[in-house]
């Protein structure tokens, strides 16, 4: 007996087709999911679980009250994440702007998530591109002595370009290795900062992900806040099953 795909993937794999034949290009909307139901024969149940798989597939984007469009293939940003390694390489394919140099500050809140016993941290602001497309601002938070460790380099004070990513540097200039991270997504509305140097509006919604690194010694040594656009960025983990 033959076994008859998922009526969702059908769906999914319809759609998917359309979006890569141009039918939806220049950013044209797609049907809502009422006119999906009725063009396919489906339920909007059905239509929805398609619709989910596009959207973590990087192929669409939806905008509250708007409604989904196509992410364009040149705009389009998807990372695969399995270990601490791939996330050290963002910087093969992207490039990195510094709109706040490293400085100390006082931050309360901060200073305790990396377990600090005094309130002073190192922060440095970047904005990082693809195709020279901003698509990710994140706020980066470090130990005193991890930011002292940076102190002098070049390219966290500097606002031009660069193909950096700070875990990577801490990683070559510290005593010992990265060896965990731990990892946080949430959806959140746009601070205005990330708004202004994504495009955005503030309050919009944007993807969020929080990252607090370890070292061999489980000390923590970056907190990395980060706001992605989901209209040109995608992100995937694979996960794997422990072996028995």
């Amino acid at each position: 007996m033959q076994v008859r795909p998922a009526a969702y993937r059908t769906l999914a794999a319809q759609l998917r087709d359309s979006i890569r034949n141009g039918e939806y290009a220049d950013g044209r909307q797609l049907p809502t999911e009422g006119q999906l139901s009725a063009s396919f024969s489906v339920s909007r149940q059905t239509v929805r679980r398609a619709m989910q798989d596009l959207v973590s597939e990087g192929i669409i984007y939806r905008v509250a009250g708007r409604g989904t469009y196509p992410v364009a293939e040149e705009d389009r940003y998807v990372n695969h994440f399995g270990s601490v390694e791939e996330l050290m390489a963002l910087s093969l394919d992207t490039e990195c702007q510094v709109v706040s140099p490293l400085q100390r500050k006082v931050d309360v809140e901060t200073a305790s998530r990396l377990r600090l016993r005094s309130d002073e941290v190192f922060t440095v602001a970047l904005v990082r591109l693809h195709a020279d497309t901003p698509f990710c601002y994140t706020s980066v938070y470090l130990p005193p002595r991890i930011g002292q460790l940076l102190a002098d380099v070049d390219e966290l004070s500097s606002r031009q370009c660069s193909r950096v990513t700070v875990i990577g540097l801490i990683d070559a200039r510290m005593n010992g290795s990265i060896t965990a991270a731990e990892q946080s997504i949430s959806a959140a509305g746009a601070p205005s900062l990330a708004a202004r140097h994504l495009g955005r509006e503030a309050g919009e919604p944007l993807l969020r992900i929080d990252r607090l690194y370890y070292d061999d010694s489980d000390h923590p040594v970056e907190l990395a806040v980060s706001y992605f656009d989901p209209e040109h960025y995608s992100y995937r983990v694979k996960l794997r099953r422990r072996s028995l």
